[in-house]
């Protein structure tokens, strides 16, 4: 399954664009970093993919499928799922009753419904350990477990994820990075929107940077690291998690 962005206006507000002519093509079976500097539009793309922002102009491929502003439930039960930014968990629901909200979809099939979250439980070993617990007394770390197993419930083929690292320790965001990389060598296809230029690179297979709404940068990892400092410009090494001449 593949994802294609074609020439993207998109906003928050009737004639103000936040994305300006955003292109991009998310290959099955890999992991599309997008980078760029913080009010660039990177999370603004991903909301207009999933259908949370209608854009103005342009077009977003599924498989050849134009699914342009199409309703997230829908995007859903095509294989899309979206692990936001912000929390997207329910603090005084069990982390079983937030699983749960996850299948909505499924809510009729019980013994669907039961096997996926033991699949999520065997994948999980601390959500199974936690399943009785609320959700809002987990750690950081275990809340973006949390999201991403929610994620993970409905099969997608597609996951666009929004800031993995936001918050999260040293220690917690190599787990995270690792299940991650995982996905992606199960055959996930995965759009990773992404601050922290350095982790990013040691799981991404293409990099896209966007800066003031529109693509400065398409292509490989080799490519980008190979015009870093040109790309990065006035965005900084320093700003973007790099040592000057180092990916």
């Amino acid at each position: 399954m593949s994802l294609v962005v074609r020439d993207i206006y998109s906003g928050y507000f009737r004639d103000v664009n936040v994305l300006r002519g955003v292109s991009l093509e998310v290959c099955e079976g890999s992991i599309t970093a997008v980078l760029g500097p913080n009010g660039s539009g990177k999370s603004t793309l991903l909301k207009t993919i999933y259908g949370y922002l209608k854009p103005s102009s342009g077009k977003i491929l599924l498989d050849s499928h134009d699914i342009t502003g199409m309703k997230t439930h829908d995007l859903l039960r095509m294989g899309l799922a979206y692990v936001a930014q912000e929390s997207g968990i329910f603090p005084h629901l069990t982390v079983e009753e937030n699983l749960k909200t996850g299948l909505w979809i499924l809510r009729k099939e019980k013994h669907i419904v039961r096997e996926r979250l033991e699949e999520i439980y065997n994948r999980f070993e601390i959500l199974s350990e936690k399943r009785n617990v609320k959700a809002g007394f987990l750690s950081g770390g275990q809340q973006r477990l949390l999201q991403i197993a929610k994620a993970l419930l409905t099969k997608p083929r597609i996951i666009l994820m929004d800031e993995p690292s936001s918050g999260l320790s040293p220690k917690v965001l190599d787990e995270v990075y690792g299940i991650i990389t995982k996905l992606r060598d199960e055959g996930k296809t995965i759009l990773l929107v992404e601050q922290n230029v350095r982790k990013a690179l040691e799981v991404a297979d293409a990099i896209n940077v966007i800066e003031l709404g529109q693509t400065k940068f398409s292509g490989t990892k080799r490519e980008f690291e190979e015009r870093l400092e040109e790309i990065i410009g006035i965005w900084g090494f320093k700003a973007a998690g790099l040592q000057h001449g180092k990916g």
